[in-house]
């Protein structure tokens, strides 16, 4: 992976959905059901920043250390991003910390551009879900999508995936872990957590997954064949 900073977007034919949002918005899920339904690839970035957190927490490092996290992002490897605790709490407030740092999106930018613009297998088009798709690594979108939903809801969300995997965090916890990743998220100078001025807010705080991934769709559907 570069380290280099591209200075503009790779061009492309491949029709990319950018698909941004909190933790436990339902993001991930509305993003592989998306790229599932036109037969696009799909990338969860998320998992990119994870791996390079959890990287830097199996060799006893600080996630907040710059050169730390860049040495991980600089050596990340296909093992790295199949890692077993990457959907771990521990690891998820890792990779909010990694991400504030600049050499580390720098790292990992480049890598996710190129994906977007030649999707593997030939596919015509990608579905990329994270924090900053729509704004910084793929700003030329065809669709962009912001997926948000209440804290509490998002906690709740959160705290059963937590317990379904047999890790026994309080709702209290997760709800402030929740909060304090958030703020790291929409704080950090390099690419904060926020809506392209362009992109399509759902929330999805009283919707189920069938119907979320209805208005998501429908969304997709008004820009792409209008």
């Amino acid at each position: 992976m570069s380290a280099e900073l591209p200075s503009a977007p790779v061009s492309s034919s491949a029709v990319v959905i950018a698909v941004d949002g909190p933790v436990a918005a339902g993001k991930g899920t509305l993003a592989r059901r998306l790229a599932a339904l036109y037969g696009y690839a799909y990338l969860d970035t998320g998992a990119l920043y994870r791996a390079v957190g959890a990287k830097v927490l199996r060799e006893g490092g600080d996630p907040g250390n710059p050169v730390a996290a860049a040495a991980a992002a600089a050596g990340l490897t296909d093992a790295d991003l199949k890692a077993p605790e990457l959907r771990s709490e521990p690891v998820g407030l890792a990779a909010s910390k990694v991400a504030a740092i600049p050499a580390v999106r720098a790292a990992l930018l480049d890598y996710q551009r190129r994906y977007a613009a030649t999707p593997p297998g030939g596919q015509p088009g990608a579905v990329l879900d994270g924090r900053d798709i729509g704004t910084v690594v793929c700003p030329e979108a065809a669709v962009k999508l912001f997926i948000t939903a209440r804290d509490e809801v998002r906690a709740t969300r959160r705290h059963k995936e937590l317990i379904d995997k047999g890790e026994n965090p309080t709702y209290d916890q997760v709800l402030a872990d929740l909060r304090r990743r958030d703020a790291q998220d929409q704080a950090r100078e390099t690419a904060p957590l926020k809506p392209a001025g362009d992109a399509h807010l759902l929330d999805t705080s009283d919707l189920d997954i069938e119907a979320a991934v209805q208005a998501a769709q429908d969304i997709v559907a008004a820009v792409l064949q209008p």
